[in-house]
C-alpha cells in the first residue's frame, strides 16, 4: 500500500494521532504538514492519502477545505481516509472533507474521530488537569492503535463521522450555530502589550498570518485557528476567540 499522511496540526494532537495510525499500517510511511511547500508533489506520488486535522465547531478548518478545493484535480481516483481530533464533540468532522473530495472523484475509505486534550487556550471550557489529559491521551492512543490493527487485519476502515446521521449531528449540533466562525479565515487575532517580539508565533503560523514589526507581533486576516501561536507564546500575549489565556497545551509534552 503506497500511502502518505498529511496534517494540519496546531498543538500536535492531529499529528500525533495520524503518525500512530499510519505507522501502525506502514511503518515507513511519511507524514508531512499541509503547509509544506512540496505537499502537492508528495501527494501526487501516492495512491492513498490519510488526511488529519482538528475539528472546529463540527467543521473542518477553512485552510483544509480551501487546500482541497484549490487542488481538486489531485483527488480524482485517489483513496482517502480522514482523521480528526476534537476536544469534546465532532459530529461529522471527517465527513466535512470526505464529502468535498468525493465530488472531485476520490474514493473515501472512512474516518476516525479522536478525542484529545482541548487546545483552545483562551477559553476555560473543557480544560483538564495534566493527569486527566494524560488519561485522554492514553485512551486516544489505544483507540488509534486498535483502528490500525483492525484495518491491517480485516481491511475494514472505521466510518466515524462519514454517514448521514453524523452529518445531521454535526450540522445541527454545532455547525449551523457557529457557521460564522468557520466559513472563512479568522480576523480576530489579538496581540497584547505583553508581547516581546520573540517571533515564535510567526515561526509556527501555517498561513504566514503573523509577522514581527517594530519589535512586536502583528496579525493579518488569514488565521486558521490552529492555536499554535496562542499555545507557544511564552508571554501568553496572543489570543484568538477569548481575551485571556487559560491553559496552554502541546501534545509533544505527553509520553507514549
Amino acid at each position: 500500500m503506497s500511502m502518505i499522511g498529511v496534517y494540519l496540526s496546531g498543538t500536535g494532537n492531529s499529528k500525533r494521532c495520524l503518525e500512530k495510525l499510519i505507522h501502525g499500517l506502514e511503518p515507513g510511511a511519511e507524514c508531512i504538514p499541509m503547509e509544506s511547500t512540496d505537499v502537492v508533489t508528495k501527494i501526487a506520488e501516492h495512491e492513498t492519502v490519510f488526511l488529519a486535522y482538528p475539528t472546529q465547531f463540527s467543521n473542518a478548518p477553512y485552510m483544509v477545505r480551501e487546500f482541497i478545493k484549490q487542488n481538486r484535480e489531485l483527488w480524482k481516483g485517489r483513496k482517502m481516509f480522514f482523521l480528526t481530533t476534537m476536544g469534546l464533540f465532532s459530529g461529522d468532522g471527517t465527513g466535512c472533507c470526505a464529502r468535498i473530495v468525493k465530488k472531485f472523484g476520490a474514493d473515501v475509505l472512512g474516518g476516525l474521530q479522536v478525542r484529545m486534550p482541548d487546545s483552545v487556550a483562551d477559553c476555560k471550557a473543557l480544560k483538564k488537569t495534566r493527569e486527566e489529559n494524560q488519561k485522554i491521551i492514553d485512551e486516544a492512543d489505544r483507540k488509534v492503535t486498535q483502528a490500525a490493527e483492525t484495518i491491517r487485519t480485516t481491511g475494514r476502515y472505521p466510518q466515524e463521522g462519514i454517514g448521514f446521521p453524523a452529518h445531521l449531528a454535526g450540522l445541527f449540533g454545532q455547525r449551523l450555530w457557529f457557521f460564522y466562525r468557520t466559513n472563512k479565515y479568522c480576523k480576530t487575532v489579538k496581540i497584547s502589550d505583553a508581547c516581546v517580539g520573540c517571533g515564535l508565533c510567526a515561526k509556527h503560523c501555517p498561513t504566514g498570518n503573523l509577522s514581527i514589526a517594530d519589535g512586536k507581533a502583528v496579525a493579518g486576516e488569514r488565521c486558521t485557528m490552529c492555536y499554535r501561536c496562542v499555545n507557544n507564546c511564552p508571554k501568553q500575549a496572543v489570543t484568538i476567540l477569548g481575551r485571556k489565556v487559560a491553559s496552554q497545551h502541546n501534545a509533544e509534552t505527553y509520553e507514549g
